[in-house]
C-alpha cells in the first residue's frame, strides 16, 4: 500500500489496486476562520493541486461533516459520480451537494476487494462531545495488503483500546494535534498517541496525522517526536509524516 499525507487529516491511500481519497480538505491557506485567534484556517497551503489529488481517485471516504474534512471546496471540486462512503445520517447532507452515488457505512461492507468496517470515535468529552457531533473510524482490509485501522477524529478511549487489541491492526493511523474545543481536548494529543503505540502489538506502525494545520491544534510534529523518543519509540516505528509526503507500507516491512 502507498499512503500520502495531504494536509491535516486529508490522505490519499493506493490499497488493492484502487485509491481512496479520505476527508478531503481543499480550502487555500487561511481562507477559513480562526478557532481561537491564532490564525486563520487552515494554516498551510496544500502540498499540490487539487487536480493532482483527485488523479485516479476511485472511491471518496468522508467521516463527518467538520469543515476540515470536508470544506466547500472538496464538496465542489470532487467528481459528482465518485462513490462516497459516509457514517449513518450524513448522506442525505452529501447527496444535497450534488453526490449521486453516497453510501452511509452502518456496520461493514466489501467495495471492490476491500472490506470496510465502521469504528467507534469520540470526538472529545463531556458536554463538548455534543458539540463535536458523532464521527466514525474505519478498518480497511484486504487480501495481500496491510490491515489498516484509521482512527478518525478521537480521543484515545476504550472502544479505540478494544479495536486495536482485538483487530491487531499493521497499521494505525491517528490524529494527533491535540486540538481543543473549551478547553477539551477533541483529537489525541502526543501523550495519547505514545499510549497507542504502547496499546498496540510490537509489529503495529503508527502515522499520527492531523497535525500543524489548524489553529485549536496544541501539539506540533517536533513536540510528539521529542516525547517518543524520551520513551524509546523508533522512527520506524511510530511515524510523523511532512505533509505531502508519501509512505510505502506492508504487512512485514
Amino acid at each position: 500500500m502507498k499512503l500520502q499525507l495531504l494536509r491535516n487529516a486529508t490522505l490519499k491511500l493506493d490499497y488493492a489496486g484502487s485509491t481512496l481519497l479520505i476527508d478531503p480538505d481543499f480550502g487555500a491557506r487561511h481562507s477559513r476562520p480562526s478557532f481561537t485567534g491564532r490564525s486563520p484556517n487552515p494554516m498551510t497551503d496544500l502540498p499540490e493541486s487539487i487536480e493532482d489529488i483527485l488523479s485516479g481517485v476511485d472511491l471518496v471516504i468522508v467521516s463527518h461533516l467538520h469543515a476540515d474534512h470536508f470544506d466547500v471546496v472538496a464538496q465542489e471540486r470532487v467528481p459528482k459520480e465518485l462513490p462516497l462512503i459516509c457514517q449513518p445520517g450524513d448522506a442525505g447532507k452529501i447527496r444535497a451537494f450534488g453526490f449521486t452515488d453516497v453510501t452511509e457505512l452502518t456496520d461493514e461492507t466489501v467495495w471492490r476487494d476491500i472490506k470496510l468496517t465502521r469504528r467507534d470515535g469520540n470526538h472529545g468529552t463531556g458536554a463538548v462531545l455534543d458539540k463535536m457531533g458523532s464521527v466514525i473510524g474505519l478498518t480497511i482490509e484486504a487480501d495481500d495488503e496491510p490491515t489498516v485501522y484509521w482512527a478518525g477524529d478521537t480521543v484515545l478511549y476504550p472502544p479505540v483500546i478494544a479495536t486495536i487489541t482485538e483487530t491487531s491492526p499493521d497499521i494505525i493511523i491517528t490524529h494527533s494535534c491535540g486540538a481543543k474545543w473549551d478547553d477539551t481536548l477533541i483529537v489525541m494529543d502526543a501523550a495519547q498517541t505514545v499510549e497507542v503505540c504502547g496499546v498496540a502489538p510490537e509489529k503495529t506502525r503508527i502515522i499520527a496525522t492531523h497535525m500543524e494545520a489548524l489553529d485549536h491544534a496544541t501539539v506540533t510534529r517536533a513536540e510528539l517526536r521529542s516525547l517518543a523518543n524520551d520513551r524509546d519509540i523508533a522512527q520506524d516505528r511510530l511515524f510523523i509524516p511532512a505533509d505531502g509526503e508519501i509512505l510505502n507500507l506492508t504487512a512485514s516491512n
